[in-house]
């Protein structure tokens, strides 16, 4: 299977989570946040359903020589929180909460056409650009555009 076809039908597949769990609607992702309130545990246990199925299936992948559609397995530098880290997480936080979506579920629920979304995905993607700018004006870098990720194992 070509990877690009993979990688749809997995994007697919994780739309049609998404939506089974609840996850393209902003109240019971809020509700999911407001723990001092009216906290909806519901997403606890989607959140939990996924870390069960990573947990049981992630020994059973990484016995396999190479995975299913890719070469190799990336190779992941392990490191230790930083500050870009830190305030990266805060900044998604803090627009996970004002906004109610998330990457994955704003572009899913894109195309319902609601007005929110619409302004919500291109500030996102306005984001993605930003951060992309303040890294290589701080020397840092993102990696160009099918260069290998930090920590990935080149190809021999």
């Amino acid at each position: 299977m070509r990877p690009s076809f993979s990688a749809f039908l997995s994007g697919i597949i994780f739309a049609l989570g998404l939506g089974l769990a609840g996850m393209t609607d902003p109240a019971n992702v809020l509700g999911f946040l407001d723990i001092a309130g009216d906290w909806d545990y519901r997403l606890a246990f989607v959140m939990g359903g996924a870390i069960a199925v990573h947990a049981a299936l992630r020994p059973l992948i990484h016995r396999r020589a190479q995975p299913l559609f890719a070469a190799r397995f990336p190779a992941f530098a392990a490191s230790k929180p930083d500050a870009k880290l830190l305030v990266g997480s805060a900044l998604f936080g803090v627009g996970w909460g004002l906004g109610g979506y998330c990457p994955g579920p704003a572009l899913t629920s894109l195309a319902t056409g609601a007005f929110p979304l619409l302004v919500f995905v291109p500030a996102m993607f306005a984001g993605f650009y930003l951060a992309q700018v303040l890294q290589a004006r701080s020397g840092a870098g993102a990696p160009r555009p099918g260069a290998p990720h930090v920590g990935v194992t080149p190809a021999p």
